[in-house]
């Protein structure tokens, strides 16, 4: 699968977040290490701090499809909706939260997985998440 094919996932997956509050709809696709893929979007609440990522949606859906073990590469992408479509261009980037979830997958697959952020059009940026989450805290950080 090409980059702009899962940046359009991530795309068509932010269409379908609940986002009645901020109006800002994310998405977020990932790809294992045989191709296999699985999106989500985030999902606001009434109660703010109860709502979910799209990269955690996903995520959780990657580990009860192929494992958090098989993911290779992620994108995420995210906007304004308006009038039925993602507006803006300006590169949507992981929160902290799902950075750190992000580096679970990594250490867990021993993998360091590549993630591309992206606006609702134009151009995308590409990370790995150790560049994003420099000196996160790991499973390792736990022993001894």
């Amino acid at each position: 699968m090409t980059e702009e094919e899962l940046v359009a996932m991530a795309r068509d997956a932010a269409l379908k977040a609940y986002a009645p509050y901020s109006n800002f709809h994310v998405g977020c696709a990932i790809e294992s290490d045989n191709g296999e893929v699985v999106t989500g979007a985030n999902m606001e609440n009434a109660c703010y701090r109860l709502g979910i990522c799209a990269e955690q949606s996903a995520l959780t859906t990657a580990q009860h499809r192929f494992g958090i073990d098989k993911v290779r590469r992620i994108a995420v992408a995210g906007g304004l909706r308006r009038d039925g479509h993602l507006a803006g261009t300006e590169v949507c980037t992981p929160c902290g939260g799902c950075r750190q979830a992000m580096l679970e997958a990594a250490h867990v697959s021993g993998a360091d997985i590549e993630i591309i952020c992206a606006g609702a059009a134009g151009p995308f940026t590409r990370h790995l998440i150790s560049e994003l989450l420099p000196h996160g805290f790991g499973p390792d950080n736990l022993e001894g």
